[in-house]
C-alpha cells in the first residue's frame, strides 16, 4: 500500500491544501463513510473510468459518474465503495480554493459530485490519460499541477471579503460570523452571496462544518472520552449540542465514531 502527498508550489499554495495519489489493495471494508470538511475535491481514479457514489441509507442503489470527478463542498457525510480506491490522484484544495478554476459559483456544487468533464470539458479526459501514463507519483503531481496551472492562467481571483473571513476562521474557528462580517465592512447579504460563491456554502453552514472538524480532531480512538471537555473546546453549548451536531453531519454518535476511528479522520469505515 502506497500513500503519497506533496504541497503544491508557487501560486497554488494558497489555493491547494495537497496534491495525493494511493495504490494498494482493496480495504477489507467495502464502504466508506465520508465526513465533510468545508472544502473542495477532485478525485480520478486510474483503474477504472467510474466512479460510483452510493445512496447514503440503501447501498443497493449508487450514481455512477466517469473516472474524473470533482466533489463539491459537503455539509454531511457521503458513501464511497473502497474498491475503485485501489489506483487514485486527486487534489484536495483549501476552503474556497477551487473557485479560481470553477467556470460557475461553488454554491452550485453544495452537496454534489459531478463529472470532471461537465467543469473543464476536454482537459478533464487528457488529465486522466496523462495521469495513467505518468512513471511515477512524483510524476502524477507534476501533472496534476501543470493542469491546475494551465486552469489558473484563466482564473477569476477571490473577493478580499471572503478572503479575510476564512484566514480569520482557520485562526480563530469560534469567531462569530457577525463579528468576522463587521471587520470587512461588507453587508450580510452581500457577505452571505459572496461567501456561498466562493466557498460554495454559506458562512454559519461553514462555521459549523469547521467546529464539527475541530472536534474530530479532539477526540482519540477508543473509549473514554470526556465529552463535556471536547463539547467546551470546540465551541458547543454543551455535550447534547455535540452530540446532536455530530450526528446531524456525520449520522454517527461521537462514542461511534470513536470506535470505528482511523488515522484517516474524514473515512469511516462502514462494516
Amino acid at each position: 500500500m502506497r500513500y503519497r502527498h506533496r504541497r503544491a508550489r508557487g501560486p497554488l499554495a494558497d489555493l491547494v491544501d495537497v496534491l495525493w495519489s494511493y495504490e494498494g489493495p482493496a480495504q477489507p471494508h467495502a464502504k466508506e463513510r465520508l465526513l465533510p470538511d468545508g472544502s473542495m475535491e477532485l478525485v480520478i481514479n486510474l483503474a477504472d473510468d467510474e466512479v460510483r457514489v452510493y445512496d447514503r441509507r440503501d447501498h443497493t442503489r449508487f450514481e455512477r459518474l466517469p473516472g474524473g470527478v470533482l466533489i463539491g463542498p459537503h455539509s454531511d457525510f457521503f458513501v464511497i465503495d473502497t474498491a475503485e480506491q485501489q489506483r487514485v490522484a486527486g487534489v484536495h484544495f483549501h476552503p474556497g480554493g477551487a473557485y479560481p478554476f470553477l467556470p460557475l459559483p461553488a454554491g452550485e456544487l453544495h452537496g454534489l459530485h459531478v463529472s470532471l468533464a461537465d467543469v473543464w470539458g476536454p482537459l478533464a479526459g487528457e488529465l486522466r490519460e496523462r495521469l495513467i501514463s505518468a512513471p511515477s507519483m512524483d510524476a502524477r503531481f507534476d501533472v496534476l499541477e501543470s493542469a491546475l496551472l494551465r486552469r489558473l492562467a484563466q482564473a477569476r481571483a477571490g473577493h478580499p471579503a471572503v478572503e479575510f473571513a476564512l484566514r480569520e476562521l482557520h485562526v480563530s474557528p469560534r469567531r462569530k460570523i457577525a463579528d468576522v462580517r463587521d471587520r470587512t465592512g461588507v453587508s450580510e447579504r452581500r457577505f452571505i452571496e459572496l461567501f456561498r460563491r466562493q466557498v460554495g456554502l454559506a458562512p454559519k453552514l461553514y462555521s459549523r462544518v469547521r467546529r464539527f472538524q475541530a472536534a474530530l480532531r479532539r477526540i482519540p480512538a477508543g473509549t473514554g472520552v470526556n465529552w463535556a471537555d471536547v463539547a467546551l473546546a470546540c465551541g458547543y453549548a454543551d455535550q447534547a449540542h455535540l452530540i446532536h451536531e455530530f450526528r446531524s453531519i456525520s449520522g454517527l454518535s461521537p462514542g461511534e465514531y470513536a470506535g470505528l476511528r482511523t488515522q484517516h479522520l474524514n473515512h469511516v469505515p462502514i462494516q
